[in-house]
């Protein structure tokens, strides 16, 4: 009887010591800033802590699961972060390297790789979409010859808003859904109107595989993915699951939130929404955007990408949070918004519950993304109260300082703002 005794006591103990090992008290929530960097400025990382403290308190108050943020300045990396849980009611925290999905932040990606091909000689802005699909057609034949990469990748083709996105969220292919927008009446002549997209957009990748061989899967893998080291990056529903740390999306509101189920919605639409993606990727794809790969990218050509080609001051909706916000364009897979005295680069992306947020300052070099495994409040005033605190960390810093002058290679002239 007392070997027995002991026996159970002992296995009963070596259960709790595994499940010890195996299951933290509580998830990761302390911000651990990247103190060791040398290059690191004290005034900014001081700014990146208060801004961590403040991202945290938000989380917090709206009960979101779990949130992944970095931010970087220059060539360093000032916060890195992941923060809360995978799914509710459990213990498996957030880390840098749990894989997300992006939705619409693959349109800015799509866009770095189309650039990337143009740096290349491969393809050209100016390139007829025609050229490479013979089989797209507008309902006007005229329109239809003139459709170029920059009207694909800036919303301006003439089709209505969110042409055939129901199709995608069906699970469609693309090249069925190519055959019906001949069937769709314009409301513009290309360049001239934005109407948000995510089926046509997406024709950039098919023009891709016809210009290279390869799917614009491979392409990803093999021009952006593993040039920049983003390990846990990937473009399909198999490969999400397969990293074994992944998010799961969650449904419901501020304080109340339950597991979904992950979808395999804008997998057949890659460069519009299908990118999935860790935090840590995303801070090697903001050191790209932020001009510090000009191995892979150059300057003009990232001016290119971020140029703006349409005014959307008629979709205030995207900004309603911004309160230092003056007019908003759309650039190639990026929105451009001008305040006081900045030009700052944004987009935002929603797909299957998941969240995500990413801007940048070129001219201070400064990025921050936000990815969130819930549509909470948290996401949708990350990346502004982030800038408005960084201006009044600029005009606490710089008091005797003149107000900056506006980049102007960022905000070329718009006399006409519907010009081609």
């Amino acid at each position: 009887m007392t070997r027995i005794l002991l026996t159970s006591i002992t296995l009963l103990l070596l259960w709790i010591g595994l499940s010890y090992l195996t299951i933290p008290e509580t998830p990761i929530t302390e911000p651990q800033p990247f103190l060791d960097q040398p290059t690191l400025e004290p005034d900014f990382a001081e700014f990146t802590q208060d801004y961590l403290s403040y991202f945290q308190a938000v989380m917090q108050q709206t009960k979101t699961p779990g949130a992944a943020i970095v931010i970087v300045k220059d060539n360093s990396i000032y916060a890195l972060q992941g923060f809360g849980v995978k799914r509710v009611n459990t213990y498996d925290p957030i880390d840098v390297n749990t894989v997300f999905r992006l939705g619409s932040l693959s349109k800015g990606l799509s866009a770095s790789l189309t650039g990337i091909l143009v740096d290349k000689g491969i393809m050209d802005w100016e390139d007829k979409l025609q050229e490479y699909m013979p089989e797209f057609q507008l309902i006007d034949s005229a329109q239809t010859e003139r459709i170029n990469f920059k009207h694909l990748l800036s919303h301006t083709t003439g089709l209505p808003y969110h042409a055939y996105t129901d199709m995608v969220e069906r699970g469609w292919d693309l090249p069925f859904i190519n055959e019906h927008f001949k069937k769709v009446n314009l409301i513009a002549k290309e360049g001239e109107v934005y109407a948000y997209q995510n089926a046509v957009f997406s024709l950039v990748g098919e023009a891709m595989a016809t210009a290279t061989g390869y799917h614009v899967s491979q392409l990803l893998d093999m021009e952006l993915f593993q040039p920049l080291g983003m390990a846990n990056a990937s473009v399909s529903h198999e490969a999400f699951i397969g990293s074994n740390n992944y998010s799961f999306p969650h449904a419901g509101s501020d304080g109340s939130w339950g597991k979904r189920k992950i979808s395999k919605k804008y997998y057949n639409a890659i460069p519009a929404g299908g990118i999935n993606a860790s935090i840590s990727d995303m801070a090697s794809y903001l050191q790209l955007i932020l001009g510090n790969r000009p191995d892979m990218i150059s300057e003009s050509t990232l001016d290119k990408i971020f140029e703006p080609l349409v005014n959307t001051r008629n979709k205030r909706k995207y900004f309603r949070r911004w309160s230092m916000v003056e007019e908003a364009y759309y650039g190639l897979g990026h929105r451009i918004v001008t305040t006081n005295d900045d030009i700052l680069v944004y987009h935002g992306g929603y797909v299957n519950g998941y969240k995500s947020e990413i801007s940048i300052n070129r001219k201070d070099k400064i990025g921050i993304c936000v990815l969130t495994n819930a549509p909470s409040s948290l996401s949708g005033i990350s990346v502004p109260s982030f800038w408005e605190q960084y201006e009044s960390y600029k005009l606490k810093k710089n008091a005797s300082v003149q107000p900056v002058q506006k980049a102007e290679f960022l905000l070329p002239e718009m006399i006409n703002p519907h010009q081609n």
